[in-house]
């Protein structure tokens, strides 16, 4: 009877358990990509037309802190996770982009605006998809893409909602204050559930895994031709859309002419067609080869970007 009691009690609480993951991990990604990496480029036509800065130098703040911080964290960061945990390398995450934005605000010279745009990168880094596939991955097994799918849906809600936000942010307050504001709201909504969630299940409450096969060695890895074939082609479709996202608004308001309110709509429905084909495409990878799924994500990708001049 107490055995029965226990086990009903264990499996309600990694039941809940599993639920304040999943969540923090939506609002975490919800706040550090969809709010401050896709939000931010909806600014950059204010700076270029109050500090006088060229496109190239506003949108190279996302190349160069990319460069910079991907070669010296990149291989860091799954070593700080393993070693400290992904809740404290998240709260990190959430501090500096949060930090990044408010900072940004008040960035009258370049110098600080790639300063704090480093910030950004960092708290990316930190606090985005990295840690946030780690703890899901020690809470869900059997339900893991589900899990991720639903999580990896706050980055589409987040970018989707971005554009209407600051626009009527903007609007009554102005885009400094507007973006101080983005700031402050990944902050409170994303650090309060990274500070509460749990990294690991309780004892007896970890779910239950199936007998599978040792990972491959890392030398294995690199060494064989697939490996270089997604790096290649992750690179290309990343390249790709991260370009046209970080370019899209500065294209529509600037060269085509938009009104703030018609940039921001076209924005906007941009990303929640990206919500909508994170679910189709996680549909099609359970249904088709995955090759085949990733071959025609690449060949949207290339069909889309050239009828933006259309």
């Amino acid at each position: 009877m107490d055995t029965t009691v226990t086990k009903t009690h264990t499996a309600e609480g990694s039941h809940t358990g599993q639920a304040q993951v999943a969540a923090t991990s939506f609002f975490a990604l919800f706040s550090i990509v969809g709010l401050a990496l896709y939000g931010l480029p909806f600014y950059y036509d204010f700076m270029v037309s109050e500090y006088g800065w060229t496109r190239a130098q506003v949108t190279s703040g996302n190349a160069y802190s990319k460069l910079i911080i991907g070669p010296v964290f990149g291989f860091a960061a799954g070593w700080i996770v393993d070693r400290f945990g992904p809740r404290r390398m998240m709260m990190a995450g959430v501090l500096m982009a949060g930090t990044a934005l408010i900072g940004l605000s008040s960035a009258p010279t370049l110098g600080l605006f790639y300063f704090f745009y480093l910030f950004n990168a960092l708290g990316y880094v930190c606090g985005g998809p990295l840690p946030n596939q780690v703890l899901l991955s020690r809470w869900f097994d059997k339900s893991r893409g589900k899990a991720m799918g639903f999580a990896y849906l706050g980055i589409g809600l987040g970018g989707a909602l971005v554009p209407v936000l600051s626009n009527w942010m903007t609007q009554q307050f102005g885009w400094h204050t507007a973006l101080r504001v983005l700031g402050v709201m990944v902050i409170l909504i994303a650090l309060p559930l990274a500070y509460f969630v749990k990294e690991n299940p309780a004892s007896g409450a970890a779910p239950i895994r199936g007998v599978a096969a040792p990972p491959a060695s890392i030398g294995s890895v690199v060494r064989s031709w697939p490996f270089y074939l997604l790096a290649v082609g992750s690179m290309c479709s990343i390249g790709a859309v991260g370009g046209t996202n970080q370019h899209l608004k500065l294209f529509l308001s600037l060269d085509q002419g938009y009104a703030q309110g018609a940039a921001m709509k076209i924005v906007s429905v941009v990303l929640t067609f990206s919500i909508i084909g994170r679910l189709l495409m996680g549909w099609l990878a359970d249904r088709w080869p995955k090759k085949y799924v990733m071959l025609l994500i690449y060949l949207l990708i290339a069909a889309a970007i050239p009828l933006l001049f259309f």
